[in-house]
């Protein structure tokens, strides 16, 4: 009988969150239901320092912004159901009563979206858990993250979705529901921060996220908007809820996303100037370093660029092969050297490593918060296989490796299991010695940043993360790592130029390609973006940002097209 009321609950409160998003929704006033005006598309595409300096100086109103990006937010969650808590009608309060917002602050009056882990005072923190529902009385105060964010003056305005793992490509919940890739719905927008990447890749400005395997990176390739993963200790992650507390062994950051690489630049350097390490003792003391752009940013200077073609897992698809042979080709016009890294440290050794240690508890944490009947995506269930009785476990090892002759996937299944604290001690040790092997081969080959895929396909089609979830390397090793990488947008799936070629058979892979490839149709997924990942060394935010930079100006006529409100015409409420 308690299972069956812990399911009517788990209903209860699903149908409750639901229905309080639409009321939300539905009273704000009906500015933000009209559809964009030439007034809205001007303020979405008016650099991010200009729009800031035009409030500082009263020359536009903080309402007047908000109303445009939450005209943008509605509109984009209907396409995508991107959205779960609405600030919208808040923030407006808090303008009206210059209550906690500095509109003289490096952000002053720009909105901002936050990833539904982000405690926001007054709102619940459901982290797509029923079971958190009503959690806003344990936090009635801001959390640290958006203290700091309203005193640099930004105006946080809405939460988005995410899966309840936060270990998945998708961004699906039984107590929101499942977002959608704004340009084709029977795809992913990405995850665990899919929903941030739907909103700004429908026109958002620019928004907060977290990456554990590639969890900012990942939706901005899928959905088409950039992104940077942080280093540990460089951006504030106090304030917030996880799926997984005190999972160390790959540590979580949290990091900025964006439409445009000057706002992701500009919001960077805005954060980070705010000094966190004042608002969370876990960040470094570390100011902005514009030297370091300024060294990286000389066009005089050549750089040397290590392409990173493939983890030696699953190899890259036509269309993010295309995209970084793009990116390849432009720096060879540049003048700068590229370097081959046929001879970089073994890539699988850090998807077994990480793998292990991210789960090390055999996902005893993230379920531990689900109610009976809760959905759990496919991808974050093979997690759960570490629950099975280990004579079972053991003899899926044995046929993948005896019967299909399978090395690469028996290992991971072999290693989808809880361990002990003297194992993880273990693994904690391994995964030093693999960063100073790093560490070594970085310093030999005198890189100054590398290049390489997001992942091995572009957005998956939904509930396809069952197969496609080991396919994580070319993120999760700088996760492993903890090297600072970004998204660029690139290019489009092209159904002409990205077909598999006639004598492809997916079946004669290992296990990990076979799976993700049942996916790659370059017909389907025409049109879905494609992007590239710029990596440079621990706690380098800066050169990476300038190289990113650097890229796009490299592209020229290449350079993926932003915004196009197409994406949001024809939405119907």
């Amino acid at each position: 009988m308690s299972f069956l009321s812990d399911y009517l609950r788990h209903k209860q409160d699903c149908n409750l969150k639901r229905a309080e998003r639409k009321e939300r929704i539905s009273s704000l006033g009906p500015e933000y239901h009209a559809a964009l005006s030439g007034k809205d598309l001007d303020t979405i595409n008016k650099p991010i320092a200009e729009l800031v300096s035009s409030v500082q100086s009263n020359a536009i109103s903080p309402f007047s912004v908000l109303q445009t990006y939450g005209k943008v937010a509605v509109r984009a969650h209907l396409k995508t159901n991107c959205l779960t808590e609405v600030l919208i009608s808040a923030a407006e309060d808090s303008l009206k009563n210059s209550r906690g917002v500095n509109l003289q602050g490096p952000l002053a009056g720009i909105p901002v979206s936050l990833k539904d882990t982000i405690i926001v005072g007054g709102f619940d923190t459901t982290v797509g858990y029923s079971s958190f529902v009503g959690n806003k009385a344990d936090n009635p105060q801001d959390g640290p993250m958006v203290r700091l964010l309203k005193d640099a003056g930004a105006v946080p305005y809405v939460k988005t979705n995410l899966p309840i793992s936060l270990l998945s490509y998708e961004s699906t919940n039984d107590v929101w529901g499942r977002c959608t890739n704004p340009y084709n719905k029977a795809y992913s927008p990405g995850g665990s921060t899919g929903g941030e990447s739907a909103l700004l890749a429908c026109g958002g400005r620019i928004g907060i996220g977290s990456d554990v395997a590639g969890s900012v990176r990942v939706p901005a390739h899928f959905s088409g908007c950039y992104s940077l993963r942080c280093a540990t200790g460089r951006w504030p992650k106090a304030g917030i809820l996880t799926s997984m507390p005190g999972q160390e062994g790959v540590p979580s950051v949290y990091s900025p996303m964006a439409r445009t690489l000057d706002d992701l630049s500009y919001f960077t350097k805005a954060v980070i100037g705010m000094k966190p390490w004042k608002y969370d003792h876990s960040v470094h003391p570390l100011a902005w370093r514009d030297e370091m752009v300024e060294e990286f940013a000389d066009q005089e200077r050549r750089l040397r660029v290590g392409v990173l073609r493939t983890d030696k897992v699953v190899d890259p698809s036509p269309a993010c092969k295309r995209a970084l042979e793009t990116v390849e080709e432009a720096l060879r016009r540049e003048g700068h050297e590229i370097v081959e890294m046929e001879d970089a440290p073994d890539m699988f050794e850090a998807l077994r490593m990480g793998a292990l240690l991210l789960n090390a508890d055999g996902g005893w944490w993230f379920n531990s918060y689900r109610r009976f009947g809760e959905w759990l995506d496919s991808g974050a269930s093979l997690l759960s296989f570490g629950k099975w009785p280990s004579i079972v476990r053991y003899l899926s090892y044995l046929w993948i490796k005896y019967i299909r002759r399978d090395n690469l996937w028996a290992e991971l299944v072999k290693q989808t299991r809880p361990i002990s604290a003297a194992e993880n001690w273990g693994e904690v040790k391994k995964r030093e010695a693999y960063r100073a092997e790093w560490f070594e081969y970085w310093n030999r080959k005198q890189f100054d940043v590398l290049i390489s895929p997001p992942n091995a396909l572009p957005a998956i089609p939904h509930d396809a993360s069952k197969d496609t979830f080991s396919n994580c390397g070319y993120c999760f090793l700088f996760n492993l790592l903890d090297y600072t990488a970004g998204i660029i947008p690139v290019t489009h799936v092209d159904s002409a130029l990205d077909k598999l070629p006639s004598t492809f058979d997916h079946r004669k892979l290992n296990g990990i390609a076979t799976r993700a490839y049942r996916y790659y149709d370059a017909e389907r997924m025409h049109g879905l973006p494609v992007g590239v990942q710029i990596i440079g060394r621990r706690l380098e935010e800066e050169k990476v940002l300038a190289v990113m930079k650097r890229i796009e100006n490299a592209l020229g006529e290449d350079k993926y097209k932003l915004f196009d409100p197409e994406l949001l015409n024809n939405v119907v409420d």
